[in-house]
């Protein structure tokens, strides 16, 4: 059964750093692209940041673009969201999913992801 399990999430300051986890069960998850996503309360549910399979390309959201930063850890089967200097605005609840589509390249838009984890808060406040 393919699983991800989020962790990490927490309260941190404006300007700190948060490092957020997505580990994988059931699947080798380097095969597979992986994208992280974020709900706001009454907001739809946004790409944020997301990584290939095939070559370990990335793409970032606009509003996130030089702050976060997203990494693969192929022996721990896990795929990490580095959070640096976050916003009030980045508070969120945090979701990293799977695609097992056949496409090469990830994308941020959440149509194509067929796995998801539970979520991870994330608060951004002093």
């Amino acid at each position: 059964q393919l699983q991800l399990v989020e962790s990490g999430g927490g309260l941190v300051q404006p300007g700190g750093s948060l490092r957020l986890s997505c580990a994988a069960s059931g699947f080798t998850l380097p095969y597979y692209k992986i994208g992280w996503f974020r709900q706001a309360p009454g907001k739809e549910r946004e790409g944020v940041s997301c990584i290939s399979s095939s070559d370990g390309s990335t793409d970032y959201a606009d509003s996130v673009k030089g702050r976060f930063t997203i990494s693969r850890d192929n022996a721990k089967n896990t795929v990490y969201l580095q959070l640096n200097s976050p916003k009030p605005e980045d508070t969120a609840v945090y979701y990293c999913a799977a695609d097992t589509t056949l496409f090469r390249r990830c994308v941020l838009g959440r149509q194509r992801y067929d796995y998801w984890g539970q979520g991870t808060q994330v608060t951004v406040s002093s």
